[in-house]
């Protein structure tokens, strides 16, 4: 089950993205919210938008292994996924939200984004048409 990697990689990313929020709470004083403080936010969405993507990523994912897509492509799709996330949570959580010239900085964000989007959308199209496939057969 080469999904089991990018489940167990997935979740030591979103152990440290946990980390990350308990670390800002202490140092912020802020016990729930975000305080209206701009780290804490911050800190909340990269961990929150982690945990809104990867459960049906890593269920597509681990439905698509077992319809037969190759162990590569397993490796593909879950490696670029994992990639595209953090990409997305240093643009969120870590990097500055402000370039030198005062314009929000959403480069790696949107990176982020766009290959969760296509990862996803690759997995569920695969795990479609191998239904539809077995369906018709």
């Amino acid at each position: 089950m080469t999904v089991a990697l990018y489940a167990s990689l997935i979740a030591f990313l979103f152990l440290a993205l946990s980390v990350n929020v308990v670390r800002n709470r202490l140092k912020l004083r802020v016990a729930l919210g975000d305080g209206g403080k701009e780290a804490m936010r911050q800190a909340v969405r990269a961990h929150g938008n982690l945990a809104e993507y990867a459960p049906i990523f890593l269920l597509l994912l681990g439905l698509a292994e077992y319809q037969g897509l190759p162990a590569w492509g397993v490796h593909l799709l879950g490696a670029t996924f994992l990639l595209g996330r953090l990409s997305h949570a240093y643009g969120v959580a870590f990097r500055e939200r402000y370039s030198l010239t005062g314009v929000e900085n959403l480069a790696y964000r949107t990176r982020g984004m766009i290959v969760t989007f296509v990862c996803t959308v690759s997995a569920a199209i695969f795990v479609l048409v191998q239904y539809i496939l077995t369906m018709l057969s």
